[in-house]
């Protein structure tokens, strides 16, 4: 019987020949002093990347008609579920971001997240594409933005808090007496 048969089967064979002679690698200087210069094949380089990602083509601005049908879709919404002391307000040549900006206050968390979700569903019915929300779990501030036009809905202690009617309000373009 033969001993340690196991071990032959687990051996590695070598990749290479032992017997095959070894050649020295030479420093570039040196093969190209001898004549034996091999070139390596070209290798791929990345591209280096000139500018960041590329933006969305943002479509082309809601016509007078279409920011009015929008602005009566919306002042209805909130009317129907309530919303009290809505104020529209005209952005355009003030921001960059909307032409109007409707703020509603709501009593409650619930009817606030309430007034947003119906909103949102009345909105996409209508056709008027995607609409995002901000800060609709139990916020006191719920910010939808629907394009041209961004709704602020406001618990009342937070909608005087933060004065959105006098910084957006038209009482800003008007000199002061003094």
């Amino acid at each position: 019987m033969q001993r340690h048969t196991w071990r032959r089967s687990i051996a590695r064979n070598p990749t290479t020949d032992p017997a095959a002679p070894r050649r020295r690698v030479a420093s570039p200087k040196a093969a190209a002093a001898a004549g034996t210069t091999t070139t390596a094949p070209a290798t791929l380089r990345k591209k280096a990347v000139i500018s960041g990602p590329r933006a969305k083509s943002r479509k082309a601005a809601a016509t007078p008609s279409e920011l009015d049908r929008l602005q009566a879709l919306i002042v209805t919404s909130l009317d129907d579920d309530k919303g009290e002391n809505i104020v529209t307000l005209d952005l355009a040549g003030k921001a960059s971001f909307a032409d109007r900006m409707i703020i509603a206050s709501g009593l409650a968390d619930r009817q606030i997240s309430a007034m947003a979700t119906h909103l949102q569903v009345k909105l996409r019915e209508e056709g008027f594409g995607r609409v995002r929300l901000e800060g609709e779990n139990g916020s006191d501030w719920v910010l939808i933005d629907a394009g041209d036009i961004v709704v602020h809905l406001f618990k009342p202690d937070s909608r005087e808090l933060y004065g959105l009617e006098k910084m957006w309000g038209a009482d800003l373009d008007e000199p002061s007496e003094g």
